[in-house]
């Protein structure tokens, strides 16, 4: 069975982060492992608390996964500051890791903020340059090219503003205020347009986490880039055309969509 390490932070609502992580991983037939970054209080309606690992912690969490079930992909998504990413990077590298995804989780969907600014830096500097593909939304794809996002072809040139600054492939997703859900994807060969039609359903708790987590299982699979950002994007879209209709907030995806068995 092909494996998938999430490095990310603890959802305790279950939509998001790790949670979402796992869940996605297993509804791909997957197995999933974690080394957790932080633990936060939170729910569909925001978050309340955060207590971050320490980075000794999270390196003894790597030491762990790496040394006994080797991941055939690594999936990386919260790291609140600088220490916890230049642990990440370092044990990343000593354990030659391979096929990194890198959601840069910098604001949490309820608008808070979930990085340190000066890990932002940090993030640049030590863990670009190991990662495969990076997947910021709007706003993070902002923060990383310093542009002002409103079109397509302001999504197209943000996107070879961070690939020619870090040379890693950029997805860089639509949605947050644009007209539609369509992700652009830039590589060093080429180019491409993921189309995607805006689904009326305000239950979009952890769309972020959960699209990383699905590239990465499709690469574990042995698939192409561009096939595992097309595979990737139509699982997100079913979990979403689900409707799973959860707390007071903007609530989870159903990522249980597709799972069929004699126990469910």
């Amino acid at each position: 069975m092909k494996s998938v390490l999430s490095i990310a932070g603890s959802d305790s609502s279950g939509g998001a982060g790790i949670q979402a992580d796992i869940k996605t991983i297993t509804a791909h037939g997957l197995y999933a492992m974690t080394a957790v970054t932080a633990l936060t209080a939170q729910n569909t309606r925001g978050v309340t608390a955060v207590i971050e690992s320490t980075p000794e912690f999270l390196g003894l969490q790597l030491d762990a996964v790496f040394t006994d079930i080797f991941p055939d992909t690594v999936k990386i998504g919260m790291l609140a500051n600088a220490s916890l990413i230049e642990m990440t990077a370092s044990k990343l590298s000593e354990y030659k890791a391979v096929n990194i995804v890198l959601d840069p989780v910098m604001v949490a969907t309820s608008g808070a903020n979930l990085m340190e600014t000066e890990a932002v830096g940090a993030l640049k500097t030590f863990l670009f340059p190991l990662a495969g593909l990076i997947t910021p939304n709007i706003p993070e794809a902002q923060v990383l090219s310093g542009l002002s996002i409103r079109s397509r072809e302001d999504m197209e040139e943000a996107a070879r503003l961070i690939h020619g600054q870090h040379g890693t492939a950029v997805l860089v997703k639509g949605g947050h205020g644009l007209l539609d859900a369509s992700d652009f994807l830039l590589t060093r060969e080429a180019s491409f347009w993921f189309e995607g039609t805006r689904i009326d359903n305000p239950n979009s708790h952890g769309t972020g986490c959960t699209l990383s987590s699905a590239i990465a299982s499709n690469l574990a699979r042995g698939m192409s880039l561009e096939e595992a950002v097309k595979r990737a994007k139509d699982f997100i879209t079913g979990a979403l055309s689900a409707m799973l209709d959860l707390g007071q907030g903007s609530g989870p995806l159903n990522h249980m969509f597709s799972l069929q068995g004699d126990f469910i």
